[in-house]
């Protein structure tokens, strides 16, 4: 048995006594004025979320959430405490009104401003905000379908989840003798991880990707470690926590740690391959799903050009292969990292054999197909292709 606790971002009693933990044990220091002024100024410093705004009121807030939010854990909990209070007594229940120890002033604070927050508030508080979604199957130079979400937190969440329903399929799936839908199950946890677990204060945005094959999400990050992430053995650590609290408790999101599991549970059983999760400065996922027709068709005139070799379509994923490969030959690691995929399985199945198999590219040394200096290049047939692209555009 492990048990794991992460440092909290707030300061906690135990008997009505103050402690500090330290390497050399546990020290009380509840009559220490200034060693307890020094312990909160500490934590509100290790999240963004609790950076306090003194001037905001109250009236600048969204009144219809919290109308929503209430509503909400009625439905899910029985005399919920949120029910009955006010606006005020709310945020300061979910830690979203606090006091500044360096400052002694009161406010709202950041993460109450991501979550309930009018839309103008928030440009005027973070005006960086955004999450990008975007589709990009067929345009592979822009894109195909976009929402530009520039709003709180809890719609935000819910304008992902809707991208997600637009553009994902949803295939059959028994969970013993009950239909579940496991694309629902695995990006709903894509979509809070994406809000939740972001540096707010970094400028870069958040980013959803719909791909052919693929969804990849970048955020902003604190990180605590570096890599790919091993879900058997890693502990998670909350980035934001109250805002991670409030979001379980409208059942937006899981437990910490289980909703990741739950992502890996279906993940492979939705797109084949198991979810890659990767730590850094950016946090990064890819998280593969079912492709049942992703053709574009290649014009009658084009396929004569190359005497028939053209069949007439071609996937998303090799026209994105062919469109790399058109600056030059290149090696399978150098198509692969241009492409930004890491799961070479899955890179030689949808992408590099596919184009080899139907004779858009073929290798510089081919009688060593497993030469460190192997390369690929596009064939008269890969050119057609492109060529045709071009035209198609410039009508």
């Amino acid at each position: 048995m492990r048990i794991n606790v992460p440092e909290s971002s707030e300061v906690h009693r135990c008997n009505n006594r103050i402690y500090d933990r330290n390497e050399d044990g546990d020290f009380n220091i509840t009559n220490h004025t200034r060693q307890v002024s020094e312990m909160y100024a500490r934590k509100s410093k290790l999240y963004s979320e609790n950076y306090v705004f003194p001037f905001i009121e109250i009236s600048e807030m969204r009144g219809d959430l919290f109308d929503r939010v209430r509503k909400i854990v009625s439905v899910r909990y029985k005399d919920h405490p949120w029910v009955a209070m006010d606006n005020l007594e709310l945020l300061k229940s979910a830690q979203l009104y606090k006091t500044d120890h360096d400052t002694g002033k009161s406010g709202v604070t950041l993460a109450g401003v991501m979550l309930l927050g009018s839309d103008n508030l928030i440009l005027d508080t973070l005006p960086h905000h955004r999450t990008d979604l975007i589709l990009r199957k067929v345009d592979l130079d822009r894109y195909d379908d976009r929402d530009d979400v520039r709003t709180n937190l809890i719609e935000s969440y819910e304008r992902i989840m809707a991208f997600i329903r637009k553009h994902l399929p949803d295939p059959f799936y028994l969970e013993g003798d009950i239909r579940i839908s496991i694309r629902d199950a695995i990006f709903r946890e894509v979509a809070s991880n994406l809000l939740i677990h972001r540096e707010f204060m970094n400028g870069f945005p958040a980013k959803l990707i719909i791909e052919n094959g693929v969804v990849r999400t970048e955020n902003s990050n604190k990180p605590h470690g570096h890599g790919q992430i091993d879900p058997m053995t890693f502990s998670p650590f909350p980035k934001n926590p109250n805002i991670a609290s409030f979001f379980r408790i409208i059942g937006r999101a899981d437990e910490l740690g289980s909703g990741v599991r739950k992502m890996m549970k279906y993940g492979k059983q939705y797109g084949g391959y198991d979810p890659e999760l990767i730590e850094g400065d950016i946090f990064k996922t890819e998280i593969f799903y079912p492709v049942f027709n992703t053709t574009i068709a290649i014009p009658p005139h084009i396929t004569g050009e190359v005497t028939g070799e053209v069949t007439g379509e071609v996937t998303g994923e090799v026209l994105r292969l062919l469109k790399i490969i058109n600056k030059g030959p290149m090696k399978r690691k150098e198509i692969q990292a241009a492409i930004g995929l890491r799961h070479e399985d899955y890179f030689r199945e949808k992408f590099l054999q596919p184009a080899l198999r139907d004779g858009y590219i073929v290798m510089t040394i081919p009688d060593k197909p497993r030469s460190s200096k192997q390369q690929y290049r596009l064939t008269v047939k890969g050119k057609a292709v492109l060529s045709c692209l071009h035209e198609e555009k410039g009508k």
